[in-house]
């Protein structure tokens, strides 16, 4: 007598949805419906406690004497001067904190901007994505961005300063870090750190293209920080390392 042996029914697989392709949920006609029958009970009860208070006799309010207060003793310490203000220096002319172009220097290849400053849409165009970076901008509050540039023999230099209102987030230090991130991805790159900044970095970069390059950041207060030098030839870490320093004093 053969004996019959049922074959175990396969398990059924699951296959969680990846959380980065996870989507918040849209709130359903349930849930809405839950949350007005809640607020509705909560006037409802709010209408019931006045209709309680109106009915009692007032209370006796309390007395509104406190202790005296001592006072501080001796003049009252003087304003910062506009000079010792830096929120003054930075809510000024944002082109006057700017590097001087050095003597000899001749004018970029590629100009930037109108006059030294550069509106959002011009900054925008400087990324690979410019919709992104416009999006980007717009969400860290971006308020204004000044640039200067030169030309040294074959070394074309940029020095741009974005200005951002800061209102809910750190708008400059969020460039930065960000900055930080794209720079320390780039191949054959060395970094160091920028004295006096804090976080703030340099990094030199290998040929690519034919080209070197090398770039800074940092930020200060409400105000971030570039510096991009591209050369034909390699670029010294001394020369970036003395313009972001020179850059930051000026901060």
């Amino acid at each position: 007598m053969s004996e019959t042996v049922s074959e175990p029914e396969p398990e059924t697989a699951f296959d969680p949805e990846p959380v980065s392709e996870a989507r918040p949920r849209r709130r359903g006609r349930t849930t809405l419906l839950i949350a007005v029958a809640a607020v509705l009970g909560v006037v409802a009860g709010t209408c019931t406690g006045f209709l309680v208070q109106a009915d009692r006799a007032p209370d006796k309010l309390p007395s509104l004497s406190q202790p005296t207060l001592t006072q501080a003793k001796g003049p009252a310490p003087e304003p910062l001067s506009a000079a010792q203000d830096r929120q003054v220096k930075v809510d000024g002319d944002l082109r006057k904190l700017l590097l001087k172009k050095p003597s000899g220097a001749r004018a970029a290849t590629y100009p930037l901007g109108n006059d030294g400053w550069l509106d959002l849409a011009e900054y925008a165009e400087m990324f690979t994505t410019p919709d992104d970076a416009f999006g980007y901008q717009v969400e860290k509050e971006f308020r204004r961005a000044a640039v200067t540039q030169w030309r040294e023999g074959t070394r074309d230099v940029e020095v741009l300063l974005e200005q951002y209102r800061q209102e809910v987030g750190l708008g400059a230090s969020d460039t930065a870090t960000d900055s930080f991130y794209w720079a320390e991805r780039k191949s054959h790159t060395s970094s160091w750190a920028i004295p006096g900044t804090g976080d703030g970095m340099a990094y030199v970069h290998g040929a690519s293209d034919g080209e070197y390059s090398a770039e800074a950041h940092a930020w200060r207060g409400d105000v971030a920080l570039e510096i991009w030098i591209y050369d034909t030839k390699p670029i010294p870490k001394k020369k970036i390392m003395d313009l972001a320093e020179q850059q930051m004093e000026r901060l």
